[in-house]
């Protein structure tokens, strides 16, 4: 009998298993198979709210409310929502504080690209708002996840690691990552030329150019101050900086190419 027993058990305890990674395995495809045709609030509970209308608006004394039909949803409880204005994602601007920042995604694929949008973006309409972001490119002031996951900072380290099953596309970021590097040298440079360049002129304005002598002692036309070297200093800072934003913005165009490369490859 306690032989039989055991069997049960074992066999009870298989059973429960197996049923919790079916449910584990339908929860998972339903959560994927989220119908973005419709409007909808993603919770971090991961669960789904469909609605006729999702709308994110300020109210009478101008905070953020979310909601789905008449439904007031709170928003430390949304991570997503779906809208016909498009997909949106909220986030935290200080962990811990419910004082929340939202980004629109404007890249979608296996890698979503998000931007950041401020508060006031909201007091707008649809129309208006789309051609004031028409030209968004990915920037180092966006954000990236994959399906439904957080959202990360776009950047190098981020990014290679997202893209770590696609060798092509992390040899696209490594040449970005290279001229970034350029570009953050160039803008160092640039710093330390202009300083140099206003150290310069508070010597030269600062130091007594007046002729003397010792028989004639100071001359009545003192030589005017020699500029010359401040000048070359801040023109070579603002070189510096002018091409380190060429680069960057340049680079730019290949992080926003590696992303597009891998987002086709694994589709």
């Amino acid at each position: 009998m306690c032989l039989i027993e055991n069997y049960r058990k074992k066999l009870f305890l298989f059973f429960l298993v197996c049923l919790g990674f079916g449910w584990q395995g339908l929860y998972a495809q339903v959560t994927k198979l989220a119908d973005e045709s419709r409007n909808y609030v993603y919770f971090h509970s991961d669960s789904i709210l469909y609605a006729e209308k999702v709308r994110l608006r300020t109210n009478m004394l101008n905070n953020l409310q979310l909601r789905a039909d008449s439904k007031r949803i709170p928003l430390q409880n949304v991570k997503f929502f779906n809208t016909d204005e498009g997909f949106f994602a909220t986030m935290h601007r200080v962990p811990g504080l419910a004082n929340e920042q939202f980004s629109e995604r404007i890249i979608e694929g296996k890698i979503n690209i998000f931007q950041e949008r401020p508060d006031e973006y909201w007091n707008y309409g649809r129309r208006y708002r789309r051609s004031r972001n028409k030209g968004d490119a990915v920037s180092m002031r966006m954000y990236f996840n994959k399906g439904y996951d957080d959202l990360k900072k776009v950047n190098y380290t981020n990014l290679s690691q997202a893209m770590a099953d696609d060798v092509e596309s992390v040899n696209l970021l490594k040449g970005y990552h290279k001229n970034a590097q350029i570009s953050k040298a160039m803008y160092i440079s640039a710093g330390a030329a202009l300083g140099a360049a206003v150290i310069s002129f508070l010597v030269t304005s600062n130091r007594d150019n007046s002729d003397f002598d010792m028989q004639h002692g100071f001359s009545r036309k003192p030589q005017m101050p020699n500029y010359t070297a401040s000048y070359i200093l801040m023109g070579a800072g603002v070189g510096l900086a002018i091409g380190g934003s060429a680069v960057y913005f340049s680079n730019l165009k290949k992080l926003e190419a590696a992303v597009d490369y891998y987002n086709r490859t694994m589709d």
